[in-house]
């Protein structure tokens, strides 16, 4: 059971920000082992601070895999121009967590959630979708360059009270020459106006500290999975703890919490909930979850639904979303629910 909270904050992160730099390197890697073998272990792991990107973990793949030259180009791609030293240290993966993924068990034990409600079209809460919108348009203007003092690292967060926006902010990285008064004009015309519309009653808030010249791995470390509830339902509702990028699908923590959400946005958009909260929980290989549960918002329980018309298995879930596509990259900023097109975004009459 679980309850809708009258006030509460959300925050976005731009591509370029050095915990989602890390994310879309590891997914990047996913997607290129996937690409070439389709039954590829993948879990790798991203650090980055000051000039140097380490990249760790285990694979278990026929893939040709060229790790720095993938980091490079993501990093590239994202609009940084610093050269990385770059570190590999990756590893094959234990035979003792392959003993139970090679029968269909789960890649880890853990516990995922998944949420939908009915307050926006995507399904996710509204103040989660003003952020992510409000990061996203971030970058999309500094790519158009119409801001062309715009940097890739940035930051959004929005807070909601009784279903209204009350506080926004965007935090954003700059030219060293630009004004802060013309970051704010700039940003209230091309940035918080066309997303929010009128701004009377709403505290804009724009580079509280006054200013943001050094960013990315210039001025912070980042690392794979930190960012797990700009990834989610931005602490509105509950986090199983597991990180996404980076994983395969046998690995639970990424491939269950997909299927949570397309459980909970199936349960709404069938009209069995206004909000749903969908749980599951397993052992390491094991097929079948030790928990699955599922409420809405008035405490009614809809696990029976759920049992009924979802297979929560590690390998049917993969085989109902077709999660062995390198489709992962793309995941890794601006958060992986609420977005058209992916595979547990799908809606199924129930």
């Amino acid at each position: 059971m679980f309850h809708s909270l009258e006030r509460y904050t959300t925050e976005s992160v731009t591509s370029g920000h050095p915990d989602k730099v890390c994310d879309q390197i590891s997914d990047a890697i996913l997607d290129a082992a996937l690409a070439q073998d389709p039954a590829s272990r993948v879990a790798v792991e991203t650090f980055g601070s000051h000039g140097t990107l380490m990249i760790g973990g285990e694979v278990k793949t026929n893939a040709k895999i060229n790790y720095a030259k993938i980091a490079a180009t993501v990093y590239k791609e994202i609009g940084y121009t610093d050269k990385l030293d770059i570190l590999v240290k990756v590893a094959e993966q234990s035979g003792d967590i392959a003993m139970g993924v090679d029968t269909g068990g789960a890649g880890d034990q853990g516990i995922m959630y998944g949420y939908a409600t009915d307050e926006t079209k995507e399904m996710m809460p509204l103040g989660v979708v003003l952020a992510h919108t409000l990061s996203r348009r971030l970058e999309t203007l500094r790519r158009a360059n119409k801001l062309p003092w715009l940097r890739p690292d940035g930051k959004t967060q929005v807070t909601v009270a009784n279903g209204k926006v009350i506080t926004a902010l965007a935090s954003t990285q700059h030219d060293k020459k630009v004004s802060q008064d013309e970051i704010r004009a700039g940003l209230v015309k091309h940035l918080f106006r066309p997303v929010l519309g009128k701004l009377d009653d709403i505290e804009i808030l724009v580079n509280p500290t006054g200013q943001f010249i050094l960013g990315g791995f210039t001025a912070d470390a980042g690392l794979t999975g930190r960012k797990i509830m700009v990834d989610t339902y931005g602490g509105v509702m509950p986090h199983g703890g597991g990180a996404f990028s980076g994983k395969d699908s046998t690995k639970v923590d990424r491939s269950a919490a997909y299927m949570c959400r397309f459980v909970a946005k199936n349960l709404v958009a069938n009209g069995y909930a206004k909000k749903a909260l969908v749980s599951v929980a397993y052992a390491i290989g094991r097929a079948e979850p030790v928990m699955i549960e599922a409420f809405d918002d008035h405490g009614k329980n809809l696990t029976d639904i759920v049992t009924k018309n979802f297979d929560f298995r590690p390998r049917a879930i993969i085989e109902r979303m077709g999660l062995t596509r390198p489709i992962f990259r793309e995941t890794a900023a601006y958060g992986h629910f609420g977005v058209k097109g992916r595979p547990w975004e799908k809606v199924i009459k129930m």
